[in-house]
């Protein structure tokens, strides 16, 4: 049985990291760039988020039995399997996941200007991820 006590406790955490990222890039892109504090600020929020995200596929797909996935994206294509996901915000879900693969393995390489685009524009897809889970679940938001 899905804990919802522990969904409701990491989409906490999702929002949490979320308002931090938002309070850091909302000066500016230019901020943003001259500001590694910022940025390393903006990144390590943004992994956690995602991993947040990310326990919560996992503990719905456990809790339902439907396996194991091979990769944290294959979480997302499974809950799509299962209804629980749209095609468009799943292959949304798993950009940030690509995002946070970045962040966590290769973080020289990373393009700030992209990264800071991405959590000014697309932060959205996160929220929409965690009010669909709540709403397959029956937990009010």
């Amino acid at each position: 049985m899905v804990d919802r006590d522990l969904i409701i406790a990491k989409a906490a955490s999702v929002r949490l990291h979320l308002d931090r990222i938002a309070a850091k890039t909302d000066s500016g892109l230019e901020d943003f760039l001259s500001d590694v504090d910022r940025q390393d600020i903006v990144a390590f929020n943004l992994h956690i988020a995602v991993e947040s995200f990310i326990d919560i596929a996992a503990h719905i797909i456990s809790e339902n039995g439907w396996g194991v996935p091979g990769s944290a994206s294959e979480m997302f294509y499974l809950l799509e399997d299962k209804g629980i996901l749209e095609t468009a915000l799943t292959e949304r879900i798993i950009k940030a996941v690509g995002l946070r693969n970045l962040i966590v393995h290769e973080y020289g390489e990373i393009d700030l200007k992209r990264l800071f685009t991405t959590v000014r524009d697309d932060l959205k897809d996160i929220t929409a991820f965690l009010s669909v889970i709540f709403r397959k679940l029956g937990i009010s938001s």
